[in-house]
């Protein structure tokens, strides 16, 4: 196999739970390609947003969004979910920033890391109900409701995987890992390669529902919620770790489904006019 077909497998392997097996050096090609992060996540991506299409005809809204999560975490595992508590137990520990990183690095789950894994659901399940308002209200006008949903969480999981690109190459390792494994290989020129694929099927995928701008602008606020979870980590942890970029994956995740929601919710045409 190839050293760039066993990166693809790789980042199968690492960014989700289907079964391709995974090995150091298969994690070392990847890392090496850390743009397939975004690949591998348009791949997801589609397979969540089908699930959603499917889960929006059959059920209610209220269950269809309990399902759509369910569809997210069971594809894409709870790794990232699970940095993203290490991180809530790190950013709410008081002390030395030496305290701030052993919390960070325990194993044990804290308040903090409980408190954030559960605003971040409530977060998430909220943010797809009310996408699913407006896509109800844009079904009268000729966009039904159920591509809306998936087109969504198609560019939710696009945008995920580049922000966790954006914060492994903005970021400085705190200790050596997977997660040093990809802050030091994500030089800019790999960046910029993920933010055009990323950017270009973000579009494309939004121009199905009639607005090319919306999947560029949920990109960016992904991106820019990245640069945020940078800013918080070297305060309170002096650089990143592995559970830095889970985070960045899990709220820009969620960042993309709210900016979806505002753009739709207060219409369109301002946006389609600015940039079209």
């Amino acid at each position: 196999m190839s050293a760039f077909l066993l990166a693809v497998r790789s980042g199968f392997g690492f960014l989700s739970t289907i079964p391709v097996g995974i090995t150091m050096e298969g994690l070392d090609e990847l890392m090496k390609r850390s743009y397939l992060f975004v690949f591998v996540g348009a791949v997801l991506g589609l397979i969540i947003g089908a699930s959603a299409f499917v889960f929006e005809i059959i059920f209610p809204p209220q269950i269809s969004a309990v399902f759509i999560i369910v569809s997210i975490y069971y594809l894409t595992g709870l790794n990232h979910l699970d940095g993203l508590a290490d991180f809530g137990d790190g950013a709410t520990a008081h002390g030395s920033l030496e305290k701030k990183i052993n919390a960070l690095k325990d194993m044990s789950l804290g308040v903090g890391g409980v408190a954030y894994t559960v605003i971040i659901l409530i977060a998430l399940y909220a943010s797809i109900t009310t996408l699913q308002n407006e896509a109800v209200l844009l079904h009268y006008i000729g966009i039904d409701a159920a591509t809306v949903v998936f087109v969504t969480m198609f560019i939710a999981e696009v945008s995920a995987k580049q922000a966790m690109l954006t914060i492994a190459a903005f970021g400085k390792p705190i200790h050596e890992g997977l997660g040093s494994m990809a802050i030091n290989n994500t030089n800019m020129s790999k960046f910029t390669i993920g933010l055009l694929f990323s950017a270009l099927i973000c579009m494309l995928a939004s121009g199905i529902i009639g607005y090319l701008a919306v999947g560029f602008l949920a990109l960016f606020a992904s991106i820019i919620s990245a640069l945020v979870i940078l800013n918080i980590s070297n305060r309170h942890f002096g650089g990143i770790n592995g559970d830095c970029i889970g985070t960045a994956n899990e709220i820009g995740r969620i960042i993309a489904v709210m900016s979806i929601v505002v753009m739709l919710r207060n219409g369109m045409e301002i946006f389609s006019w600015t940039l079209l």
